[in-house]
């Protein structure tokens, strides 16, 4: 019984579709070239931006502070912590976030400061071997290592 309700339905599919080519007035080739156009899906391509004129910005530039004084460049030297290490913070101030510990004699350099916060002056201080290693440190436990000559 199903094969039989299955071969009807072929049957009558078939006569529909032949119908469709038969009886039906012939399209022009317009037609069917208007019923294939092709549109093309989205791609990953970001939208295009307008384009930015490249302006000049002076890059900063300054001057290694003289032997033996603070400043940005300098090398400098954890100092007077008895052993107990420096809080090295991710800004400027008591109340900031800790990053790492600094230990006496650990050499860093100047990379910005002096800031005034809370009553201390702070300097913003890297490792020369550790770039990650890197914060703000109160200035009075920073010693400037003089270069021996």
């Amino acid at each position: 019984m199903l094969l039989a309700a299955l071969a009807l339905a072929v049957l009558l599919g078939s006569a529909a579709v032949y119908a469709m080519f038969v009886y039906l007035p012939a399209s022009t080739v317009e037609d069917r070239a208007a019923a294939l156009t092709w549109i093309p899906g989205p791609t990953n391509t970001p939208a295009p931006t307008a384009t930015l004129v490249p302006t000049s910005t002076p890059t900063p530039s300054f001057e290694p502070p003289a032997s033996g004084e603070m400043g940005v460049g300098a090398y400098v030297q954890i100092v007077g912590t008895e052993g107990r290490g420096l809080n090295i913070r991710n800004a400027p101030g008591l109340a900031t976030t800790i990053q790492f510990l600094a230990y006496d004699a650990e050499v860093f350099i100047v990379r910005d400061g002096p800031q005034e916060v809370d009553g201390l002056t702070w300097w913003y201080i890297v490792t020369p071997v550790d770039a990650a290693r890197a914060g703000w440190a109160a200035g009075q436990y920073l010693e400037v290592v003089v270069a021996q000559e």
